[in-house]
C-alpha cells in the first residue's frame, strides 16, 4: 500500500509556514508500515491544485491532501477532488447543522462564507470533525482504470492528527488487508550524539526484524529511539515493544529520560514528587524558560514553588543575595541556588547562569553557562559545561541541560 501527500497552501512555498504536517503524517504512515514515495507542496491555485493531485494518483494507491479546506474563496481543496473525480459539489444539511452548532457554541452566529464547509464531491463522503468546522473528505477515485482513494484533512494540527489517527490510517489498513495490530514507543534520551547513539546499539539496529528500530533527532528535545512492532494481537505486538525496550535500556542506561509524550520536566517532578520534595529556581540567561516547562506538567503545583528570572545583576544581589563579583561564575551559580531554596521556601533549589551572547561576558565566551544544584542535607553541586549554536539555542540546551542534571543527580541517590 502506498500513500503519497499533498500540503496545500501558497505560505508554505512562501516559507511563512512551515509544513510540519506533512512530516507528521510521514512519520505515521511509516509507523503503520504503509509506503509513501512523494511528499508535495502546492499553493491556492486550483489548476496547478488539479494537476498535482492526478500526477500523485497515477503512483500511489491513496493520496492525504492536507489544508485548504476552510471558508474563505482560495480554499479550494474541495473544488480540485470534485475536478479529478468529474462530477460536482452538493451542499450537506447535516454538514451546516454541525458548523452552525459549533458557532453557537461560542455564542456567535455562522458566517455565510462557513456555507462553503458544507461541499461535499457527489460520491464522497465525510470525515467528521468533532472539534472542528472544516469536515474531512474521503473520495474514491478512478485514474488509469484502478480506483484510488484521496482523503482531505485540515491544516490546523489538532485537528489533521485526529482524523488521521482515528479515520485515515484505519481505513489505509483495512484496503490494504493488513490485519496485523502496528504499534510504537519512543525511547527519549539526553546527553549523547546521534552518531554515539548509533554506535551504543548498533547490534539492536543490525539485527532488527520485528520490532523495526529507527533514530529520530529532535535538536533540544533530544534523541529519540522509536520501537516499531507487528503482532497479530494487540498483546502481542506491546510485547515485543516491551522486549525490545528492556534490551535497549540494558545499552542505553540512564540517557533514556523518558517514552512517547513523557517529558524531561514530567521525569524531574515525578522523581521529585516520590521523595515529597519541592523545587526552587533561579534563572538568569534562562529568563524563565526552565519554570515554564515546570509549569507546563500538569499537576506541577504539588512540588513547584516557583522560579526567580534573576535576569539583572541587581535582582541576583537584592532577591536572591548573591554576593559573587562575576554572575558567570561558580560562585554566582551556587548562590543562586541556595538563594532559591531560601527565597521559595523549596527543599531542592536550581539555577543556571552563563552567556547565550551576542557577545562575551565577564571574560566567558558565548554558550558557557554554570548550573548548580542545592538538595536537602547535602553541600551545593555546581557545574560548567560550553553550548553550542546561537542565543536561541544556547538558552534552550541550558534549559533541558540543567533539567537532566537534576534527574541525573536524583537517580544517582536512590
Amino acid at each position: 500500500m502506498r500513500c503519497d501527500v499533498l500540503a496545500i497552501g501558497t505560505e508554505l512555498l512562501l516559507g511563512q509556514i512551515v509544513d510540519t504536517n506533512s512530516a507528521w503524517i510521514g512519520e505515521q504512515l511509516a509507523t503503520a508500515g504503509i509506503d509513501t514515495f512523494d511528499h508535495r507542496k502546492v499553493g491556492d491555485n486550483l489548476p496547478r491544485m488539479v494537476t498535482a493531485l492526478r500526477d500523485l494518483l497515477r503512483g500511489a494507491d491513496a493520496v492525504i491532501v492536507c489544508g485548504g479546506l476552510g471558508p474563505t474563496p482560495d480554499d479550494v481543496t474541495r473544488d480540485a477532488i470534485a475536478q479529478v473525480m468529474g462530477t460536482t459539489l452538493e451542499r450537506r444539511p447535516e454538514l451546516i447543522e454541525h458548523i452552525a452548532s459549533l458557532f453557537g457554541t461560542r455564542g456567535r452566529d455562522m458566517p455565510a462564507n462557513n456555507l462553503r464547509q458544507a461541499d461535499v464531491p457527489v460520491g464522497g463522503d465525510v470525515i467528521p470533525n468533532p472539534i472542528g468546522t472544516a469536515p474531512g473528505l474521503q473520495c474514491e477515485v478512478t485514474i488509469d482504470g484502478a480506483t484510488r482513494v484521496v482523503y482531505a484533512v485540515p491544516g490546523v494540527p489538532y485537528e489533521m492528527q485526529q482524523m488521521v489517527t482515528d479515520h485515515v490510517l484505519p481505513d489505509l489498513l483495512e484496503r490494504s488487508g493488513e490485519r496485523a495490530v502496528i504499534l510504537s514507543r519512543s525511547l527519549k534520551t539526553w546527553g549523547t550524539s546521534e552518531s554515539g547513539l548509533a554506535e551504543m546499539i548498533a547490534d539492536r539496529v543490525d539485527a532488527q526484524t520485528n520490532p523495526t528500530i529507527a533514530f529520530l533527532a529532535r535538536g533540544i528535545e533530544g534523541l529519540y529511539v522509536r520501537v516499531t512492532a507487528k503482532g497479530q494481537t494487540e498483546e502481542e505486538a506491546r510485547e515485543l515493544i516491551e522486549t525490545e525496550e528492556r534490551a535497549l535500556r540494558g545499552v542505553l542506561g540512564d540517557l533514556v529520560f523518558g517514552i512517547d509524550d513523557e517529558t524531561m520536566e514530567h521525569a524531574v517532578l515525578t522523581r521529585l514528587h516520590a521523595r515529597g520534595w519541592t523545587l526552587g529556581i533561579a534563572e538568569s540567561l534562562t529568563g524563565g524558560l526552565v519554570g515554564a516547562r515546570i509549569a507546563d506538567v500538569p499537576g506541577a503545583s504539588a512540588t513547584f514553588r516557583g522560579s526567580l528570572a534573576s535576569y539583572a545583576t541587581e535582582v541576583k544581589r537584592d532577591v536572591l543575595g548573591v554576593t559573587a563579583e562575576h554572575v558567570v561564575s561558580r560562585e554566582c551559580a551556587e548562590e543562586m541556588a541556595t538563594g532559591a531554596q531560601r527565597v521559595l521556601g523549596a527543599d531542592v533549589g536550581i539555577s543556571a547562569t552563563g552567556v547565550a551572547g551576542p557577545t562575551p561576558q565577564d571574560g566567558q565566551p558565548i554558550g558557557t553557562v554554570w548550573f548548580a544544584m542545592a538538595l536537602p542535607g547535602l553541600p551545593v553541586e555546581s557545574v560548567q559545561t560550553r553550548l553550542p549554536g546561537d542565543r536561541f539555542r544556547v538558552r534552550q540546551f541550558a534549559t533541558i541541560s540543567l533539567l537532566n542534571l537534576l534527574r541525573l543527580r536524583l537517580d544517582a541517590m536512590q
